[in-house]
């Protein structure tokens, strides 16, 4: 299908394209990666006045650490979070997740802060990013001011970003010593949205029980959903089958699957509980446990 008429600007800076973003207000949309974007411009689900495109601005595609935390910038695409040596060696989760977004020809342009501002419940990251606690940064005319994850999806395809705000970085805290996670990803084919997936990640303690907990469910209710019982259930625990069986079955307590083409309700709540436990045990051994 063919989208319909729109004007286009390339903003050589982020004060550029954050003007263009304050005068055009709701009838501006940024451009980034494309992926989901462009599809909603040919089924004319979307019909903004002005793309604003920011893959000219400089300092927008950094990958790195710095302060404690991964940087992700805006500009990072999922191929390069699937390519990183840091991201395998310290951040699995995030590797795992990137390993599964669409296909190749979409991970070479899509990227991670462009997946969550389209904040669609089914994308991969939004899970993710719950589970390792990310900080979102966005600019706007009032300057920079971070979002906690947990604030950050207020609806279905809705966030706490403001028209003229641009996420310019996600910010992972780097997991300390004996932390581990996993994504795991249910879909009718390759490529295809999830019928649901969950996103782990784990802490242990030098005794051998768990510290600390993070688990994000995909695809199962309106935004992506933080299975705040199970992790309770898990902190200060030992990481036997035992514990990790009635952290799963918590997690599907969480879910809020509606039924669809994918399946039922009940099957999709069922499959949480199965995909949470094998990617629970994939985490605590990758944490050492």
């Amino acid at each position: 299908m063919i989208p319909p008429r729109f004007d286009y600007v390339a903003p050589a800076s982020l004060d550029e394209a954050i003007a263009i973003l304050h005068a055009e207000g709701e009838e501006a949309k940024v451009l980034s990666g494309g992926q989901s974007l462009l599809p909603l411009l040919k089924l004319r689900l979307a019909a903004p006045r002005v793309l604003v495109d920011i893959n000219r601005i400089p300092g927008l595609d950094r990958l790195d650490e710095a302060d404690g935390a991964l940087r992700i910038g805006a500009l990072v695409r999922e191929s390069d979070v699937e390519a990183s040596t840091t991201i395998h060696a310290h951040y699995p989760l995030l590797a795992d997740t990137a390993a599964v977004v669409a296909d190749p020809l979409v991970r070479n342009r899509a990227t991670i802060c462009g997946n969550i501002a389209h904040a669609d419940p089914a994308n991969d990251h939004p899970a993710t990013l719950l589970a390792l606690r990310a900080v979102v940064v966005a600019r706007g005319p009032a300057g920079e001011r971070t979002i906690p994850i947990d604030d950050f999806f207020t609806g279905l395809f809705a966030t706490a970003l403001r028209p003229d705000e641009i996420v310019t970085e996600i910010r992972v805290p780097a997991p300390p010593p004996r932390s581990g996670g996993a994504y795991l990803k249910l879909e009718r084919k390759v490529g295809d949205f999830a019928t649901a997936a969950v996103a782990a990640q784990l802490t242990l303690a030098d005794d051998g029980t768990i510290a600390r907990a993070g688990i994000g469910l995909t695809n199962v209710g309106p935004t992506p959903i933080r299975a705040r019982q199970a992790e309770a259930r898990l902190t200060g625990q030992r990481p036997d089958d035992a514990v990790l069986a009635d952290a799963a079955r918590l997690a599907a307590a969480d879910a809020q699957p509606v039924a669809d083409r994918r399946g039922s309700a009940d099957y999709k709540r069922d499959l949480v509980r199965v995909l949470a436990f094998r990617a629970l045990r994939r985490a605590v051994e990758r944490a050492g446990g």
